[in-house]
């Protein structure tokens, strides 16, 4: 089981104290997706990874970007050996996940092994490494799920790594399709055993549903608005929108903060819009619309280091003066 205040990375373990930076808790550096020949769903260990390495390296200097956690899993291309090379190369610690990704991507074992099973594999992952590489999971996810009800492939896998989360420590990370059926997901996971602020429900920026949000915060868990940038699904004003709303209802210390670069064509040298967007667009027109420097660290820096922990709540004056304007849709 992890210590309480030591991350597991890559590159070895890290105190959480020591990253003073912000986070980006959902990302992917190493990537494949693709199941129609395009390629376009793809970061590749060779040809991309010069360009994720130099937007990390300059989001570090200039933002001060402490920590990613890279939530490829099984089925998705998951590459530890490259995700070190990045790491080491980009001077970011990063975390990587086990588990399983939506029903399109399940690996076969999911198909063949029942939930108790699935849970020993990915214990097995966490305490002896993935693969030969030694490299050990920091986190469970990105764990998926499509539509308002999870497909029975996809609860047990929710169901397998809600045990494998619990005989671990370590906390779990959602993929809800375009924000769909995270509170089913939660009723899942936490039907386990597991707490609900140990669990992160991914892509809630693509519901604009603020009732859902509330009441995923008020259970305790996590609510990622973590496709910033992504205006193909969704607009950063709706998603400012829905943020100020949830800080505003008294959830801030709920919410997690990302970009989730998905393909080599959100890279900045592709004229996407890397993995910087979060901090050198969307939170200058967040703290525009209010949002103080303590709700900024709250949001991008200490939230993601209790929820990776699943430590106790940090007191906070965080602050958002809704006098200020935010821009609809």
């Amino acid at each position: 089981m992890n210590h309480p205040r030591t991350l597991r990375t890559v590159t070895g373990r890290l105190a959480a104290d020591a990253v003073r930076g912000p986070v980006l808790p959902h990302e992917h550096l190493v990537l494949d997706l693709d199941r129609d020949g395009h390629g376009a769903a793809v970061l590749d260990p060779e040809r991309h990874a010069a360009s994720v390495t130099g937007e990390l390296r300059g989001l570090r200097e200039h933002f001060g970007l402490a920590l990613v956690v890279e939530l490829t899993c099984r089925g998705m291309g998951r590459d530890v050996r490259a995700l070190a090379r990045i790491s080491r190369e980009a001077g970011v610690p990063v975390v990587a996940a086990t588990g399983w990704y939506y029903e399109p991507f399940h690996t076969p074992e999911v198909d063949t092994s029942d939930v108790e099973r699935l849970a020993a594999l990915l214990v097995r992952e966490v305490e002896d490494g993935i693969g030969a590489t030694g490299v050990r999971p920091g986190v469970l996810g990105e764990i998926g799920s499509h539509g308002d009800v999870p497909a029975p492939s996809e609860a047990k896998v929710l169901r397998a790594a809600a045990r494998a989360a619990s005989a671990t420590g370590l906390s779990l990370a959602t993929h809800a399709q375009l924000g769909r059926g995270g509170l089913a997901q939660l009723e899942l996971l936490t039907g386990e055993g597991l707490p609900a602020e140990r669990v992160c429900v991914g892509h809630q920026d693509l519901l604009d549903d603020p009732e859902v949000h509330r009441e995923l915060a008020a259970r305790g868990a996590y609510v990622a608005f973590d496709t910033v940038g992504k205006e193909s699904y969704q607009s950063d004003r709706t998603r400012l929108r829905l943020l100020s709303a949830l800080v505003e209802a008294g959830h801030g210390d709920r919410v997690l903060l990302s970009c989730d670069i998905s393909r080599h064509g959100y890279l900045r040298g592709e004229g996407g819009q890397g993995y910087g967007h979060l901090f050198g667009e969307f939170l200058p027109r967040f703290r525009a619309a209010g949002a103080d420097d303590d709700l900024v660290d709250l949001l991008t820096r200490r939230n993601p280091l209790r929820f990776l922990t699943g430590g106790t709540d940090v007191g906070t004056d965080a602050h958002m003066d809704m006098d200020a304007d935010v821009e609809e849709n």
